[in-house]
């Protein structure tokens, strides 16, 4: 079991409380940590043996301590029920265990008058792999190699090769499962399929609308995305006939008329990728939401070269374009499947757009914002991403070519 130990001298903290007010200490420990520890007498102790927990549990990442990705204040240290300390990690620490398939944080805290001690044990997320998935990998090895390869990008350096091969078959099992599910859905009644699927964070879909601009939905392949969309967003009828869906075509022809006409059916509008910019615009303007599929490659003509998982990935711009020029809310949504077999589609805290500043710079910053949301979102249930499409067709591409492009523009200007 990776651990991490940590040791604080207790003598740095009381400087650290005489320096500091209550906000400066805010940069060190949360709220719950500082009216844990109290203000009388011993509080310098328990705040050593929180901070050396902090500093132990980031011992457990040290590249991405290294790259500053991840500090000490992302992880914040609170008492169970039973009186147990726990880790409750911040979402970037969170992505961070996601990313080494670590399920938990278990702690061991002491001190003394002199000094507090920590350390921190990373507890394995398990990858469970129904036999099916098994057998899918084996005998039906559909685009494997390129599934095999995307894994390897995101995951090479922070999973073993069998945790990779694991994970895998799990991704073929869970496309397997949604395939049944999406077979099952016209046979089910409307009471089967509002227990079937449960909608969380809808608050921030509401107050997203609630500013009149219309809202941006950021999304991607993630789940059973036909089932969980059809199903899920029908239950919000006050909104219905207000999602608009931008989708490129399907092939082969009758896929695509058979896809689209569900997604109408269920009072979805459809919009092209292409040629749909006013029709856009104009539904923002009424406040509808537009939702964008953010996790695919494009050409150049249409995206810019940006971060995805460390390497670059052209990526569409459009969705930045238009966050800058429209006050529309962009908000990210995604959707998995429980170990029970239900689903859950979530809203998640808006993203704060850039709009100062030079445009080119803002799409740059902000077509980052949105493939870092998407990453988070992946790693959570990784298995239930499309690893099979060829999200990093050109792996030579420069992370810095707009930018180069964009000093080249000023200059002949």
């Amino acid at each position: 079991m990776r651990q991490g130990i940590d040791t604080v001298e207790i003598s740095r903290i009381e400087k650290l409380l005489s320096d500091l007010d209550e906000e400066g200490l805010r940069r060190f420990f949360s709220e719950y940590e500082l009216s844990e520890a109290g203000n009388g007498k011993g509080r310098a102790q328990r705040l050593a043996a929180r901070f050396a927990a902090k500093e132990a549990c980031c011992k457990l990442f040290p590249k991405e301590i290294c790259f500053g990705k991840i500090e000490p204040v992302d992880f914040a240290v609170e008492r169970s029920g039973y009186g147990d300390p726990k880790v409750i990690p911040s979402e970037v620490a969170r992505a961070v265990m996601n990313h080494h398939r670590v399920g938990d944080i278990q702690l061991s805290m002491t001190h003394t008058d002199i000094s507090a001690t920590a350390i921190a044990s990373a507890v394995p997320a398990p990858i469970l792999v129904p036999w099916y998935g098994r057998l899918a990998y084996r005998i039906i090895p559909l685009r494997r190699s390129v599934v095999m390869h995307n894994l390897k990008l995101v995951f090479g350096k922070t999973l073993t090769p069998d945790q990779i091969e694991d994970m895998a078959k799990a991704f073929y099992a869970h496309h397997l499962k949604s395939l049944g599910e999406v077979m099952k859905l016209p046979f089910l009644t409307e009471k089967q399929k509002s227990q079937l699927v449960e909608v969380r964070g809808g608050e921030n879909l509401t107050s997203a609308l609630e500013e009149g601009n219309g809202v941006l939905l950021l999304t991607g392949h993630f789940g059973n995305w036909e089932l969980s969309t059809v199903v899920g967003l029908k239950q919000f009828s006050e909104f219905s006939g207000r999602f608009h869906f931008i989708r490129r075509p399907l092939k082969p022809k009758w896929v695509n008329n058979w896809v689209m006409g569900r997604f109408r059916k269920a009072g979805f509008g459809t919009l092209e990728k292409e040629g749909s910019l006013d029709e856009i615009l104009d539904l923002l303007d009424q406040n509808h939401i537009v939702v964008s599929v953010f996790d695919q490659y494009t050409i150049l003509k249409y995206g810019v070269v940006s971060q995805f998982f460390g390497r670059a990935a052209r990526t569409f711009k459009s969705l930045a374009m238009l966050a800058q020029c429209t006050n529309a809310v962009v908000v990210p949504a995604s959707s998995w499947r429980e170990p029970n077999g239900t689903h859950v589609v979530q809203f998640e805290p808006r993203i704060e757009v850039a709009k100062k500043g030079r445009s080119r710079d803002n799409v740059l910053t902000n077509t980052r914002r949105f493939n870092e949301a998407l990453e988070r979102i992946i790693l959570r249930h990784p298995e239930q991403w499309i690893w099979m499409h060829k999200r990093w067709k050109n792996e030579g591409d420069d992370l810095t070519v707009d930018r180069k492009r964009a000093t080249r523009d000023s200059s002949a200007a």
